[in-house]
This record gives structure tokens, C-alpha cells and sequence, in this order.
């Protein structure tokens, strides 16, 4: 019976990673064909030689970066579960040295990579939703000036239901996914019939003969070849949300075979018409089919943004519990899966990027430019990220991990240099938003190191602390209190100013302070960490991994097998609410303190964060000289 429950699962997981997962690899061919042979930047002429070549490049890119790297290696690294460029991060840093050279730059490389996979999930809706509300011109040139504002209604309604979350949607999305890859199947296989040749790309020397053939050429089309891929980071990603097998699964069984059998028939009806390629995927279909195909590729393309927007959630929530990202709501879609996740700010964020990119580029073409160098930046960071894993986790030799991911250092490599050419002619974007992200990123993360400096400084010693209270002289009043800090080695600033204003403490006081380990999770055995201290003071420790739900009530009724009883409706919790000041000459530098206090200004509320009740919340104010 039980073996049956697991299938159904499998199943349904499967499906729901079709919906998910593969709509961004999956919607590539609307574009990737075109890009090759009839973009805006180096087209490659058509010629029997030259279609095979690039189908033979098509071929083994989605076999080696996809099947191999990704699919077999790459999801080998994760973190209990977690994938994601994040998740690898906290895995390479494992049984490193803090604050080695070594450290700093695996960490900056994550973010990095963290920072350039948000550029993906803005470009990836804006490309794949103009692409398919494109082929509505070849129905009649009419609706040209209408696949803007189309387009744009299109996006936000995608965005209006993220908050449905990612378990309906994957469940809707599955369905039609699988529709969409069999539509795929048909239309390429239709064309293939006719033209059976170009099943001979399968060689890979037809590959090796149009690189050598065609020297510049050849390296300026990879630039558009890497648009096959586009979606490989975002399975990886998503890989907390449905597990590693169900996405193997639908990749080997269903997704892979499908996409490979659509670009060979785009390749033959290329060979049959050259003048196919203003739109080689809708010209596969027949004139009566086109305007049905255009309203699934467009449902289709909307599923394809799902990838990346679910990535991004998952990215942030991670980013988030390790620190590097103010609190934002997060919102748990899912009373059975704990990763299906939604942040309204990171939703609201994304769109309005997406509607001005959209806005600004006005075409899918001239969105292909800044495509690839969001994508193959994100991929050589992994490539490298793997390496550190392999030697600290895996034990491989370091000769053996070098060589191992060599070639898939060597492709990236190639696609990231093909698509750095395009720079002034948009690939500019995802580099700017990605270093946006990036400042952001360090920023926050070191504002909050300067912070807890600032209030270290000016703190006391708790046992100390404790020791001066048993000597008499401060009123004990009933109840307990809770204080936040980060550090339980020292007394909360909030005490301190209680102390001052209210001349008590309470009966009971606990200090308690939040610690978040590398890992997805933390069983809920090794939840709190409880130390009893003199004079009726307790020291907790509350334990998450880096997707834990954070719920403070629910870790204190943890203590009773401490033998710590705490009365919630006789529990206050106090909290510091520091003002920041800016400092000239400090240890960072102005105008990265002036956006620390702006993101601290506006981060979500300890209170809702926590999930404490906000009716038992004391906040006491201090300001604080950067």
C-alpha cells in the first residue's frame, strides 16, 4: 500500500515539476532557432552545413550542460534536499576556515551568482511571453501594435497569482505542460518526416566542422545557441520544492525528447524553406493551427516565468534565514510541502523590473541580447562552487574535481565569452541589476556585522550582569520576560534601557537569541538549546536551518522538557529598535551605510517575522552611530 502512495506521489510531483521546473527550457524553442539564424546579432546563413552544425550544437548542449552537468552532477549538491546557487554556497563553504581569503570569495561568488539568477527571473517572463504574443503578426500584420499592451496584461496576471502558490500552480501548469512538450513532439516530428537528413546532427562532428568552419562565426552563434539552456540553473533552484527524482524523471522521460525532436523539425523546415525563419516554430504548424499554437505558447510562456519566480522566492528565503537579506513576509502556501513558499516583495519587485525591461526593449529579439550573460555567468559560478563541494564534502582530490568539471568549465566558459560581445547591446541589463542585487546583498550583511559591533561595544558581560542583580537593590515583579538578542553572552541592550526606565525585572527572565546553521532544516529534537542560569535568569538558543519557518512561541513551549515552564499570557517580549546614524569614516563607506540604514529602515517587523503576538511585544529605541 504503501509502495502505491509513493508512486502516486512520484506521479504527482512529476506532473507538477512539468508545470514548474521545465517551463522556462521548455518554451525555448519559440526563440532559440529563430535567435541562430535570424536575429539582430551575427545570423548564421542557411546552409545544409550550417543547420546541421548548429542542431548537432543544440544536441549536445542540452545532453552535457543539461543531462550530465545539471541532472546527473550538479543535483548531486544539495544541501539536504536544497538546491539553488544559495543552498551550493553554504555546502562549499563547509569545514572552511571563517574569514579566510578562501571563504570571502566562495561567498562572494554565491552571491554573485544569487544576484545574477534575479536578472534571469526578470529578462526570462519578458523574452518568453513577447516570443510567444509574437507569432499573433503572422496571423495579420494587425495585431503588431497590440503585442505590447498583451504582453504586459499577460505578465501581470502571471503575477497576481503567485499568491496561489506553487502547489496550485504546479498542479494547473503540470497539465498543460504536458500538452505543450506532446505539441512540440508533433509539430518537430511532422517536419523531420519530410526531411528525415537532419537526424544526422546527432554526430557530434557536425558540431566540431561548423566551429572549425566557421571561426568567428561559429564563436558569435553560441551566443544564441546558450538560448536552448536557458531554464538549466532554475531546475536546480526548484529542486527543493519537488525533490531531485521527479525532476530527473520528467527531464529524461518526457521534457528532453520533446524539446531535441521540435529543433531538429525546425532545422528541416529551415532546409525545406529558408524563408521560414521569421518564425521557424509557428511556421511549423499549418495556417489554421497558428492561432491556437499562439495561445498555448503564450499560456506556456506564462509557466515558463513560474521557474524562475519560484527559484527567486526560494533564493531569497534563503538568503533571508543566513542573514544577507532584510525580513521580508514570507507566506507558506502549503500545508504538506514546507519549500512552496510566496514573498509578496520579491513578486511586487520582479514585476515592475519585468514591465520596465519590457517597456524598454519592446521585442524578444533585442531581449535575446541581454539573455545569455545572466544565464552563463550563474553557470560558471556553479562550475566552480561544485569544485570547492567536491574536495570539502566529497573528498575528491582536488586534481579529480578540476578535471572533472574541466569541460563544463570549457563550454560556460565559450558561451559566457559569445555572449559578452552583446554587452553594449543589452546584455548590459542583467549585469547592472546583478551588481544592484550583489551591493545589496554585501551591503546588508555587513551593516549588520558593523551593527553588532557597535552594540557589543557598548554591552555588558551577562553573568556579570547577573552577579551585580544578586547583590539586591532592583524590585523582581511577576511574570517572565523575553528578550532578542544576538548575542546570549551579553545583556540585551532592551534589558538595559528596561532596567532604567522601569527600575524591575521580571520574575523570570530569559534571554534568547536566534542562531541559523547551513542546513535546510532543524528537526525539532534539537530546536532550543536551554541554559539556567543564577538568580532565576535562562539563557535559550532557538535553532533553524536556513528554511525553517522561524516561530519563537513555538520554540519556548520546546523548554518544558528543559524543565523550563513557560506561561505564554504571562510572558512579555522585549525588543530593541535601534535608530541608525551614519558615520563619515567608518569601516564602510558612506553611501553603502546610507543604503544599510535605508534597507534597516524598511525591513519587516522582528514581531511578525518571529510570529510573536504582537500584543505582548515591548519595543525600547536606541540610536546607534554606524
Amino acid at each position: 500500500m504503501q509502495q502505491v502512495q509513493d508512486k502516486k506521489r512520484l506521479a504527482t510531483l512529476t506532473m507538477a515539476a512539468l508545470g514548474v521546473v521545465y517551463g522556462d527550457i521548455g518554451t525555448s524553442p519559440l526563440y532559440a532557432i529563430k535567435e541562430v539564424f535570424g536575429g539582430a546579432h551575427h545570423p548564421v546563413p542557411i546552409t545544409p552545413e550550417n543547420v546541421l552544425g548548429i542542431l548537432s550544437l543544440f544536441f549536445w548542449t542540452l545532453i552535457i550542460v543539461v543531462t550530465v552537468k545539471y541532472v546527473s552532477f550538479i543535483m548531486r549538491a544539495n544541501n539536504k534536499g536544497e538546491g539553488g546557487i544559495i543552498a551550493l554556497m553554504t555546502l562549499a563553504l563547509h569545514k572552511g576556515t571563517p574569514g579566510t581569503l578562501q571563504q570571502k570569495l566562495l561567498v562572494i561568488l554565491g552571491l554573485f551568482g544569487a544576484a545574477l539568477f534575479y536578472g534571469d527571473g526578470v529578462i526570462t517572463p519578458a523574452i518568453s511571453v513577447l516570443s510567444a504574443v509574437e507569432g499573433l503578426e503572422l496571423i495579420t500584420p494587425a495585431f503588431k501594435p497590440y503585442i505590447l499592451p498583451i504582453s504586459l496584461v499577460v505578465l501581470v496576471g502571471l503575477f497576481l497569482f503567485q499568491r496561489r502558490g506553487t502547489a496550485s500552480v504546479g498542479a494547473l501548469f503540470g497539465q498543460v505542460m504536458v500538452i505543450w512538450f506532446a505539441v512540440l513532439a508533433l509539430l518537430g516530428i511532422l517536419a523531420i518526416v519530410d526531411n528525415p537528413a537532419v537526424l544526422a546532427a546527432v554526430n557530434p562532428l557536425h558540431a566540431l566542422w561548423f566551429i572549425t568552419g566557421n571561426s568567428l562565426l561559429g564563436f558569435f552563434a553560441l551566443g544564441a545557441v546558450v538560448l536552448c539552456i536557458t531554464g538549466a540553473e532554475a531546475l536546480y533552484a526548484d529542486m527543493g520544492h519537488f525533490g531531485a527524482k521527479p525532476i530527473q524523471y520528467a527531464w529524461l522521460g518526457y521534457v528532453m525528447p520533446a524539446l531535441l525532436i521540435n529543433y531538429f523539425g525546425q532545422g528541416a523546415l529551415l532546409l525545406a524553406d529558408p524563408s521560414a525563419v521569421e518564425n521557424p516554430f509557428y511556421r511549423l504548424a499549418p495556417e489554421w493551427a497558428i492561432f491556437p499554437l499562439v495561445m498555448l505558447s503564450t499560456i506556456a510562456s506564462v509557466i515558463a516565468s513560474q521557474a524562475v519566480i519560484s527559484g527567486a522566492f526560494s533564493i531569497t528565503q534563503q538568503a533571508i534565514q543566513l542573514g544577507y537579506t532584510p525580513r521580508l513576509e514570507i507566506q507558506h502556501t502549503s500545508d504538506r510541502e514546507i519549500g512552496q513558499i510566496y514573498l509578496p516583495g520579491i513578486n511586487w519587485l520582479l514585476l515592475v523590473a519585468i514591465i520596465a525591461l519590457v517597456i524598454e526593449f519592446g521585442s524578444s529579439s533585442n531581449l535575446a541580447a541581454a539573455y545569455g550573460i545572466a544565464v552563463t555567468g550563474t553557470m560558471l559560478i556553479t562550475n566552480i562552487l561544485a569544485i570547492a563541494v567536491a574536495i570539502r564534502l566529497w573528498g575528491w582530490s582536488p586534481v579529480r574535481a578540476v578535471l572533472g568539471a574541466l569541460p563544463f568549465i570549457c563550454i560556460d566558459l565559450g558561451f559566457f565569452l559569445a555572449n559578452s560581445v552583446k554587452i553594449p547591446d543589452g546584455g548590459w541589463f542583467p549585469l547592472v541589476f546583478g551588481l544592484a542585487i550583489f551591493i545589496l546583498l554585501t551591503t546588508w550583511k555587513r551593516g549588520r556585522e558593523l551593527l553588532s559591533e557597535r552594540l557589543a561595544a557598548d554591552a555588558m558581560e551577562l553573568n556579570s550582569f547577573i552577579a551585580s542583580i544578586a547583590e539586591g537593590g532592583v524590585e523582581r515583579v511577576a511574570g517572565t520576560a523575553v528578550f532578542l538578542t544576538p548575542n546570549p553572552k551579553l545583556v540585551p541592550h532592551a534589558m538595559l534601557h528596561s532596567l532604567k526606565h522601569y527600575k524591575a525585572l521580571h520574575e523570570q527572565v530569559i534571554v534568547l537569541s536566534v542562531e541559523v546553521f547551513d542546513v535546510p532544516y532543524v528537526p525539532d529534537v534539537d530546536r532550543v538549546e536551554v541554559h539556567r542560569l543564577d538568580g532565576n535568569f535562562s539563557q535559550i538558543i532557538v535553532q533553524y536551518g536556513f528554511k525553517d519557518e522561524p516561530d519563537i512561541p513555538a520554540a519556548l513551549k520546546l523548554c518544558a522538557e528543559a524543565g523550563l515552564d513557560i506561561d505564554m499570557m504571562d510572558t512579555s517580549f522585549f525588543l530593541g529598535r535601534e535608530t541608525l546614524i551614519p558615520k563619515l569614516g567608518s569601516e564602510m563607506a558612506y553611501w553603502r551605510e546610507l543604503i544599510f540604514v535605508a534597507m534597516f529602515r524598511n525591513a519587516g517587523s522582528a514581531t511578525a517575522f518571529f510570529k510573536i503576538p504582537s500584543n505582548r511585544v515591548v519595543e525600547l529605541g536606541s540610536q546607534v552611530v554606524l
